[in-house]
């Protein structure tokens, strides 16, 4: 699978998504001269969080790459006249400026620098690079669909008539009431199955698609806070979880969503979508914590966050039988695979 360190290595696939600029202030916001169009050397240095010399040093080592994407230094006329016309007032005798392109280009040469970092993991997502492939031949295609389609039946029948079948005779039986809750366990574990092939089978017609996809995670950054947690309330449903409720908002106590796990625990998550280079702090896992266990007697809690967590955060979460789902772990839950903790 290619990573975000692939840009750091291929000339080509940095090409291929110079013209994504936007990304830039999606990650952090860059501020730009009066002309609304370059930035400095120290400006790019501030954005990233390295010194100008680390900058002048990738600048020295990528020239030609950079002029090509924007880059470029002013001189004599040239540099007054852009002095005048942008109002910059400053003696120096030349001046660097980059484009949003080249300072983009600059973000998939810079290996030291977190803000780097981010930007090329944002633009794996956006361009879904990550999942590309080559197209597979028509009849597996049609192979594919048709099993998916298969499976969504099965499922349908499954969850729609099987399941409340063995409610309904747990509720009313007594001797064989424990042997038909291992049997109503039985047929949601293999509802999962099903929902989880379906997601893997959909997913696979989406790349075989001439279209480009976009990015899983991008999708999701795309949301509102709203949307973000009826997606994951979307994902407990899908994984075989009842009675599943939205509540975010003014006077939910902490938690976003309740519900029942497939074994009838009760279950709180906590929905976060922040941009992907802030992170979920202890404070934060601590007052999920007090929500959860002392507000809401949970059995299962989940904190679902579109960033990192922090070590600290981690910690208290283990220590606490909190499930963080971090970035990385959202992406494979949406793209099929079961949280653990659910089963």
């Amino acid at each position: 699978m290619i990573n975000e360190s692939a840009l750091l290595e291929s000339k080509t696939l940095r090409d291929s998504v110079l013209d994504r600029t936007d990304v830039l202030d999606r990650v952090k916001a860059l501020s730009l001269l009066p002309d609304g169009m370059h930035v400095t050397t120290a400006m790019v240095a501030t954005y990233f969080g390295v010194t100008t010399e680390a900058l002048r040093a990738l600048v020295h080592d990528h020239r030609a790459e950079l002029e090509t994407s924007g880059y470029r230094v002013l001189a004599g006329t040239e540099l007054s006249d852009f002095k005048q016309l942008s109002g910059i007032q400053s003696r120096t005798r030349s001046l660097a400026l980059f484009s949003r392109r080249a300072v983009l280009n600059v973000a998939m040469l810079l290996r030291d620098s977190e803000t780097a970092r981010q930007v090329r993991v944002y633009l794996l997502d956006m361009e879904c690079l990550a999942r590309a492939q080559p197209a597979e031949h028509t009849a597996s295609t049609d192979s594919a669909s048709l099993d998916a389609r298969i499976d969504q039946r099965i499922t349908h029948i499954l969850g729609k008539t099987v399941v409340p079948m063995f409610n309904a005779l747990i509720e009313t039986s007594r001797e064989d009431r424990r042997e038909l809750i291992a049997l109503r366990a039985g047929v949601q574990r293999i509802e999962r199955r099903l929902h989880q092939h379906h997601a893997r089978l959909k997913r696979l017609e989406g790349l075989r698609d001439d279209r480009p996809a976009i990015g899983v995670m991008a999708a999701m950054d795309s949301m509102n806070g709203r949307t973000f947690e009826q997606h994951v309330a979307r994902l407990l449903r899908r994984d075989g979880c009842t009675n599943v409720v939205v509540q975010g908002g003014h006077g939910d106590r902490g938690v976003d969503v309740i519900g029942l796990t497939p074994g009838g625990r009760r279950l709180v998550v906590q929905c976060k979508r922040f941009a992907p280079y802030l992170t979920i702090g202890s404070p934060d896992m601590q007052k999920f914590i007090g929500a959860a266990k002392v507000l809401y007697r949970a059995e299962v809690a989940i904190y679902v966050a579109t960033c990192p967590f922090t070590p600290e955060a981690l910690h208290i979460a283990a220590e606490a039988g909190i499930t963080a789902v971090h970035r990385g772990l959202l992406e494979e839950w949406s793209t099929g695979e079961p949280l653990h903790v659910l089963e």
